[in-house]
């Protein structure tokens, strides 16, 4: 009873010095006019208004009283969040210099430290994402030839499809493979075999990290961090991605000792030459640390959004296999039995286009997309934001916009498709954010899934184990991040 009672004063006394603390900075915040919301508690804020194991199911809730802009309080951190096309258009598009900023997610913190284009914001943001851009430019995103890579892995993919002889197989880490292999050939300089263990163990990896950002210890953490950190041992618990950085130091590593500065291979070969010509500039964001993280940040990025995408498709066009039939009559008008699919096929192919849109927009892989961050004091909607207010923009609310789509909460192709069967382009399709802050992968992402999508489809028919009706598209996991279920599927030859 004494050692209780000793623990609770230990726990009050640490949580009034945290309130102490804090205190100064939540006169800053009231400072503003923020957008209304549930009245927040001393020290815990809206925890009992927000289930720290759902965040985004309670701030959808909160949307229905509250409207499409409304503040919540994470412990003593207000959060704005922005709900619908509409808000987030007009802050993310309209005010997109104001909204440009970037916080970790506490979570993330460990894994990234404030490194790499990410998580970054100010002169080193601006300094590596324009250098990314460029990079990845001379290494051939956007041009003929990583069209032709993605030509090269969509055979190796074919491959793995039939090898499974008909059978059942889980498609999980076969679209791994598939994407990351795309992401390390722009930052490793060569793909792997499918069968190499280091290469498994990577996607292996990149798999665990985003699942242990979606658990519910990961959101609990990532709504009290500031109080939980007190807790001796607490980092214990958080994923810091260290298998990954050892992988990616030893590859780094690798390009120093055969580094040719005429002849740069890759994403790291141009990083490296880089660092050299700012070696004397103490002030350069050119750094190993800020190297690491890039890569860290490009796989990451590169391999498992595409990957889930296409698991959530399969799983689609299984479940609905009128649609599938429709992609496989353009397929065989307008490509053939025989000529490997190019992206210029895309113009031609509004339906398969279409069909690969609605993938998207119903897996809705990022529902609250990464943090944002006011970077000023800013004027929004009537409202004062103090700068470095943390924004939660809810890209799910913008996905299913009843005002953007006719279906927006089924699956159903003609979203993306006018009166005429031509493909139709919507505002509201922001997948990869928008903004400045949105994906410098989208372009790549997009020629992929459409490579990918058609190569498979050219060559099989997806078939199910179950009942068409017994197929659940609930995610298995869903947080930071929507993992898809797990299930089989058959590829018969077509």
């Amino acid at each position: 009873m004494e050692w209780t009672g000793t623990l609770i004063l230990l726990l009050l006394a640490v949580f009034i010095f945290c309130h102490l603390l804090i205190s100064p900075k939540r006169k800053q915040w009231h400072k503003g006019r923020l957008p209304p919301g549930p009245t927040p508690l001393p020290l815990i804020g809206n925890f009992l208004q927000i289930k720290p194991t759902e965040t985004f199911k309670s701030l959808l809730k909160l949307r229905e009283k509250y409207g499409p802009v409304f503040t919540v309080y994470f412990g003593t951190r207000p959060v704005l969040v922005l709900c619908g096309h509409q808000a987030v258009k007009e802050a993310l598009v309209d005010q997109a210099e104001e909204f440009s900023g970037r916080t970790t997610m506490p979570s993330w913190e460990p894994s990234f430290k404030g490194y790499g284009m990410g998580f970054s914001n100010g002169q080193r943001w601006k300094e590596l994402r324009r250098f990314t851009y460029t990079a990845l430019r001379n290494v051939g995103v956007g041009k003929k030839s990583i069209e032709e890579r993605i030509q090269e892995e969509a055979q190796f993919l074919l491959e793995e499809f039939r090898n499974t002889k008909e059978k059942p197989f889980d498609p999980t880490f076969i679209f791994s493979w598939a994407f990351a292999n795309i992401i390390c050939s722009i930052t490793f300089g060569n793909r792997f075999d499918y069968e190499d263990k280091e290469f498994q163990a990577l996607m292996v990896m990149t798999n665990q990290f985003f699942r242990a950002m979606s658990t519910s210890w990961a959101q609990i953490y990532n709504i009290y961090a500031n109080y939980l950190n007190y807790i001796p041992g607490i980092y214990n618990n958080i994923y810091d991605c260290k298998d990954m950085k050892v992988f990616v130091a030893k590859r780094i590593k690798k390009n120093q000792e055969t580094l040719d500065p005429n002849f740069p291979r890759d994403y790291i070969d141009y990083f490296l030459i880089q660092m050299e010509k700012e070696k004397d500039n103490p002030s350069s964001e050119f750094i190993i640390k800020n190297l690491e993280a890039n890569v860290l940040n490009l796989i990451i990025g590169g391999a498992e959004p595409g990957s889930s995408t296409s698991r959530y498709g399969f799983l689609l066009l299984i479940k609905y296999p009128e649609v599938q039939a429709k992609v496989h009559e353009e397929i065989d008008r307008v490509i053939g039995r025989n000529r490997v699919p190019n992206i210029e096929d895309r113009r031609q192919m509004p339906y398969t286009e279409a069909v690969i849109h609605e993938v998207q927009r119903c897996s809705d892989v990022l529902p609250m997309d990464l943090i944002h961050m006011v970077i000023c004091d800013t004027e929004f909607r009537g409202y004062h934001i103090p700068k470095g207010t943390t924004v939660y923009p809810l890209l799910s609310t913008v996905l299913h916009d009843p005002t953007m789509f006719k279906s927006p909460n089924a699956f159903n192709p003609e979203n993306f498709l006018d009166e005429n069967g031509r493909f139709k382009k919507n505002d509201a399709f922001v997948p990869f954010s928008a903004g400045k802050r949105i994906c410098l992968g989208e372009g790549l992402t997009r020629m992929e899934l459409f490579l990918f999508f058609t190569t498979i489809l050219q060559n099989f028919q997806l078939k199910s184990l179950i009942s068409l009706e017994d197929i659940d598209l609930t995610p298995q996991m869903s947080g930071f991040y929507n993992i898809p279920p797990f299930y089989q599927l058959c590829a018969i030859p077509r």
